[in-house]
């Protein structure tokens, strides 16, 4: 396994995105994207790369945050840098986040990937969700994902397979959300929702105080096994 920070072309030349890139040891067909939560591509977020390309994948971690903090690597624990994040999150546009989701779509089948998935964190599950509903992508995993129930509406465009891991106690996820989420979208056979009773969000955190050791090992997985199937 290499691993490498590279950019990547913007749709409609707006510009260069950073990335960081995890590549397997031998070539491969499989690549997945890693979407970061609101913290950017950090530690965290390279450990999830690498840990893709050790199975084998051409993993890549978009910098959500380049139009405007590019580079910007932050801790949830700190309680600063966590509300330096929320600020990221409030200016963030999710509509551009997708075109940005389509360029790693198009740059992984460019490196010769034929299958790609996605799998994202927070924001990123939620940028997982409109990747699912708004490219051609593969298949899409969403943890923990904010402000899925209210784009419901699209969910009648996701052609291929997506899995969400809903935190049952998600504090920034109400109960009247998840709800609204299963009923939506339980009967989509393309959609299938994993609750996990009791957990909070950031439950699956490579590190730190909010991971959940238990249902993070479950959560992964179950997405182990949902790319290793839909990406084959």
């Amino acid at each position: 396994m290499s691993a490498t920070n590279i950019t990547i072309p913007a749709l409609d030349g707006e510009g260069d995105i950073p990335a960081y890139v995890a590549r397997p040891d031998a070539d491969s067909s499989r690549a997945i994207i890693v979407i970061p939560e609101i913290f950017g591509v950090n530690a965290g977020i390279r450990e999830k790369c690498d840990e893709w390309a050790a199975q084998g994948y051409l993993a890549i971690a978009p910098d959500i945050f380049w139009r405007f903090a590019p580079g910007v690597e932050l801790d949830p624990d700190v309680e600063a840098e966590l509300q330096e994040a929320f600020g990221y999150f409030g200016q963030y546009d999710a509509d551009l986040g997708v075109k940005d989701i389509e360029a790693a779509i198009r740059w992984l089948h460019a490196q010769g990937a034929s299958k790609v998935g996605c799998v994202g964190f927070c924001l990123g599950g939620r940028l997982a969700y409109m990747t699912a509903a708004r490219t051609d992508i593969n298949a899409s995993v969403g943890y923990y994902g904010v402000m899925i129930d209210q784009m419901l509406n699209e969910s009648h465009a996701i052609a291929h397979p997506l899995m969400l891991h809903v935190p049952t106690a998600d504090h920034f996820v109400s109960p009247e959300a998840q709800a609204k989420m299963h009923e939506g979208l339980d009967p989509n056979p393309k959609v299938t929702l994993h609750d996990y009773e009791g957990l909070d969000h950031g439950f699956a955190a490579t590190s730190g105080n909010r991971r959940d050791e238990a249902g993070a090992q479950l959560a992964d997985g179950r997405t182990k096994a949902f790319f290793a199937e839909h990406l084959a």
